[in-house]
């Protein structure tokens, strides 16, 4: 009697597991959840993230299993965020990575977008700053001391031989166009595809001197940390291939890309087209490369060099270690 029970019960189970969920045959399995990943961007929502909306609209995220959200909070900190592996990944200028990575933070910087470092300064013709030494004895405004504006203009004192002392720094706010615009400021620092472009739609005759042009500088692109290198390998290089799928049909077809920015870009719609063409464009001009997503070292070894003449901080990092190239398609 007791074998017959333990019989019945074996066979009551093995019905109840193959009526369970769990039990689909493989074929059948559903496909594992999509990786939750979001995304800080440091500004609002703004053509110039044209292969990231690209790559969602079209579904390259997607079919590398990732689901992506974006995160415009001024408030967020990605570096830290990311340094402290509370974050898969954020968008990042580089002198952000050295900076971290001399705080100690494990972040690696593993694709680089802009190839050329997007800051500009802007003034009216009339003031004859045509080239960094004409800077000299110029009061110029700029969002404040931080971030990739004072940077890029340090890095052009640093090319002209100038030091900050030699001209009249303004913190600003990012209000650029309005303070040159009412000659406010002899120049303005701003990003090459935005201040710039936005004037001289405007019918503003102005000088641009491009830091681009002067020096190379490791410039925006994707930032990870060590611990998801290490332990989730495969998911920096989906996350890598879906951004550059993107920023190839971007460069390849700017008007399908401007279209389906209108998805993630409040507004757009109701913007002016001429103004958020061009603007898209001079961001295109930065990102072209025979190598997508490659990062220079001769870049990160010119930022340091320019980070240690700031005094951003005292003593060299293992700029080798900062960025990485290993985890490109």
């Amino acid at each position: 009697m007791l074998k017959r029970i333990i019989f019945l019960a074996v066979i009551l189970a093995v019905a109840l597991s193959a009526c369970s969920p769990g039990a689909v045959s493989s074929p059948e399995k559903a496909k594992a959840a999509p990786v939750q990943i979001k995304l800080p961007m440091g500004y609002i929502p703004n053509v110039q993230y044209a292969p990231l909306y690209v790559a969602v609209g079209k579904g390259y995220f997607a079919e590398e299993g990732i689901e992506l959200e974006f995160d415009y909070s001024f408030e967020t900190d990605g570096v830290a965020l990311v340094g402290a592996n509370k974050l898969q990944f954020s968008l990042v200028s580089g002198e952000q990575v050295l900076l971290a990575r001399a705080q100690g933070l494990p972040v690696v910087y593993v694709l680089g977008w802009f190839q050329q470092y997007p800051i500009s300064v802007v003034s009216h013709v009339d003031e004859n700053i045509v080239v960094p030494a004409d800077l000299a004895g110029k009061k110029i405004g700029l969002p404040g001391l931080f971030g990739a504006n004072y940077v890029g203009l340090r890095a052009l004192l640093y090319a002209a031989g100038l030091k900050e002392s030699d001209v009249t720094l303004d913190s600003i706010g990012f209000n650029q166009v309005e303070a040159l615009a009412a000659r406010q400021e002899q120049a303005v620092v701003g990003y090459t595809a935005n201040e710039p472009v936005v004037l001289r739609v405007k019918g503003y005759d102005v000088n641009e001197i491009r830091v681009s042009d002067y020096v190379q500088l490791a410039s925006n692109g994707i930032l990870t940390n060590e611990t998801v290198l290490k332990e989730n390998p495969e998911l920096v290089r989906a996350f890598n291939r879906a951004f550059l799928r993107g920023l190839k049909d971007t460069i390849a077809n700017p008007d399908e890309a401007y279209e389906l920015c209108k998805k993630f870009v409040e507004n757009l719609a109701q913007a002016d087209e001429t103004v958020q063409k061009r603007v898209l464009a001079a961001s295109i001009a930065m990102w072209v490369t025979p190598n997508p997503g490659y990062s220079d070292p001769v870049a990160w070894e010119n930022m340091q060099a320019l980070l240690l003449e700031m005094g951003m901080y005292p003593n060299p990092v293992d700029v080798s270690k900062a960025f990485s190239n290993d985890y490109l398609p």
